[in-house]
């Protein structure tokens, strides 16, 4: 079964910053380019951090409370010093499902995608991922029918009806085993597109107890 990948979704045109530019650069950058945050990158194309929205609000807001006491020192901010790090980063082979999951456990819009050495190939955002729940019905009740049911448990056309609305697929008939109950309603939740599942399928036989029965009886005591 295939799964949409970030490589699938992201964009690999990315506006990204070095360690040194300057704090009015980058806040330029943001409003040219309509985005929330920036990668910063070091010289081999490596993630360092992230600039946000955010980490320009939050550095504005405490030099505002030391007037000028670092700016004179130290010189001006750069994305170096404002930046939030370590990056959390993606790589363009996972898939859209787990960049969604890492988007909303760590709550944030972008996530930089890189490649196996960990260098920058593109950026994915919340809206990106969206397009995924955008799919077809008709397009995910084929992939339910023709993927999970026949291809992978390879239950007979027919034997369970399937439909789909707005995402939500509901499952009605029989499948031959028990034990294929658990593995069909969690193929299915996996799908791209896929909003619930509501199963009333059931088995002609319970093949759970045999399995359970059979191990026991192997078991050397």
């Amino acid at each position: 079964m295939k799964h949409l990948k970030v490589a699938d979704l992201m964009t690999d045109e990315v506006v990204s910053v070095a360690p040194g530019t300057a704090f009015k650069d980058v806040a330029k950058l943001l409003a040219q380019y309509d985005v929330s945050g920036v990668p910063v990158l070091d010289d081999e194309d490596r993630v360092m951090g992230v600039v946000s929205q955010t980490d320009l609000l939050a550095h504005t807001v405490s030099g505002s409370h030391s007037a000028g006491q670092s700016s004179t020192a130290a010189g001006p901010p750069c994305a170096g010093g404002v930046m939030s790090a370590p990056a959390v980063t993606v790589h363009a082979e996972e898939t859209a499902a787990d960049a969604a999951r890492l988007m909303t456990r760590r709550s944030i819009e972008r996530l930089p995608v890189v490649d196996v050495e960990d260098r920058l190939v593109g950026i994915v955002t919340r809206r990106d991922l969206l397009r995924v729940f955008l799919r077809p019905d008709s397009e995910i009740r084929r992939r339910v029918t023709d993927d999970v049911l026949t291809d992978v448990l390879g239950v007979p056309a027919g034997d369970v009806d399937v439909h789909v609305v707005d995402g939500i697929v509901t499952l009605d008939g029989q499948v031959e085993r028990r034990s294929q109950l658990p593995a069909l309603l969690s193929l299915v939740e996996r799908l791209d597109g896929v909003v619930a599942v509501a199963s009333r399928v059931t088995a002609r036989t319970d093949d759970t107890a045999t399995h359970a029965d059979h191990a026991r009886h192997a078991m050397p005591w």
